[in-house]
């Protein structure tokens, strides 16, 4: 019958002094104490494998970082997992591996790799660069070095309040969708198991919904009196891109985005290959339209203009400090803020003027809406091509430039309810 061993003591385990060789204390349930001829003493506990002979040993921590007691606990749980068939050293391999895993699948590191995979195939290069943008801006400084798996919905709340406190209900919007993508890619690598954003919708404050900031019709007078005061403090294509959104109402990255290489300045033409149109940067089912914008006569003499700063660069504006760039985005916004317009009048606002303006002078809609280039491929196919409809929208275009230059003259008197005097 095998010696049963004698509970050791804290005084005893304290007391043990090195020997000219390891030797142990036993402590029962095969835990014992290892006591090196340094002085170092170990908890070790020896077991037999799960359906095997095989003895094995596993290490508990040295004293007296771990004490007795924590010992006899650790001791304890190990007993429990061999009662129930699991070899208690796999079992801490495991969870340190995957505590390794979830040291590197932090938020950060999932999130990269998420967007990287969505760059490649799904997203144009101006929606990665701003998804990345929101990404670093307002949920990685927050968020970035957590193990993902540890991110709860509680915490999320918190994360988008934060943001909802600017009164960025709609950067609010974008972030909860942007971090939902990431949990859901996490959940599809078993990284987590549910997506802690799922839950927030009700709790989130809704944002209002509207139209990009637009002045009316009523009030073009007074905003074309105001860019004529302005325009002597503006730089000459500030001013230029300016007068050209208002003529052609094109989108603004479709107008600042602009290569010289698609200008023809002797025979008066631009067109817009479709890969470079909204619709045409579409990942599936692209529409392969060229957009014929039709300059006035007032537009080409801009553009005349313009080439005498910018004529020698590749786009129509560049970048002031990569000419190989165009500029950005916010360079209209920039100027409309210098005219006293900032959340009253943007790039896209344009386009929203036009369409009622030309409303107003009794255009048909299908007309505005292909030059608007809203018309889709199924509904008009092949009519964008036909010569009358493009010299419809051509002589619409001019007749819209030289209403424009009445009306800045003072020749033409709009009331507030839009009709012509």
């Amino acid at each position: 019958m095998p010696k049963l061993a004698i509970p050791l003591t804290d005084i005893q385990v304290k007391n043990s002094k090195p020997k000219g060789k390891t030797w142990t204390l036993a402590d029962g349930n095969n835990l014992y104490l290892e006591i090196t001829p340094t002085g170092k003493k170990f908890w070790r506990m020896t077991y037999r494998r799960p359906n095997s002979q095989t003895k094995n040993r596993l290490s508990f921590g040295e004293y007296p970082l771990v004490t007795l007691a924590g010992a006899r606990t650790m001791c304890l749980a190990a007993r429990k997992l061999l009662k129930d068939g699991t070899d208690p050293a796999e079992d801490r391999d495991e969870k340190k591996q995957l505590a390794t895993n979830s040291a590197a699948n932090t938020f950060e590191a999932v999130a990269r790799e998420w967007h990287k995979n969505k760059a490649s195939h799904s997203w144009q290069p101006q929606t990665s660069q701003q998804n990345l943008r929101s990404l670093e801006k307002d949920l990685f400084p927050l968020i970035g070095n957590l193990p993902i798996a540890t991110i709860k919905t509680s915490l999320m709340l918190e994360v988008l309040q934060q943001i909802e406190k600017r009164g960025a209900l709609e950067v609010t919007k974008r972030v909860a969708t942007l971090a939902s993508g990431v949990f859901k890619y996490a959940v599809v690598k078993d990284l987590m198991l549910y997506d802690p954003i799922q839950a927030l919708k009700s709790e989130l404050k809704p944002r209002t919904k509207g139209h990009h900031a637009a002045i009316k019709t009523e009030d073009l007078p007074e905003f074309l009196k105001v860019l004529n005061k302005n325009e002597g403090r503006m730089y000459p294509p500030n001013r230029i891109a300016l007068r050209l959104m208002m003529l052609t109402f094109v989108r603004t990255s479709e107008l600042i985005e602009t290569p010289w290489a698609e200008i023809d300045l002797i025979n008066e033409q631009w067109v817009i290959p479709w890969q470079r149109m909204k619709m045409g940067k579409k990942k599936i089912r692209p529409r392969k339209v060229d957009h014929h914008v039709f300059l006035p006569h007032q537009g080409w003499e801009l553009l005349r203009e313009l080439h005498e700063f910018t004529g020698g660069n590749d786009f129509l504006f560049p970048n002031q400090r990569d000419h190989e760039k165009p500029v950005s985005n916010g360079m209209i916004l920039a100027a409309l803020k210098r005219m006293g317009y900032a959340g009253i009048m943007t790039g896209h606002g344009f386009r929203s003027l036009a369409k009622g303006m030309l409303k107003t002078l009794k255009y048909p809609l299908d007309r505005i809406e292909l030059q608007l280039s809203h018309a889709s491929g199924e509904a008009y196919g092949a009519a964008y091509d036909r010569e009358e409809f493009l010299d419809e929208r051509k002589d619409m275009m001019q007749h819209y430039a030289d209403y424009l230059e009445q009306v800045e003259r003072g020749n033409v008197i709009i009331s507030k309810f839009g009709k012509v005097v």
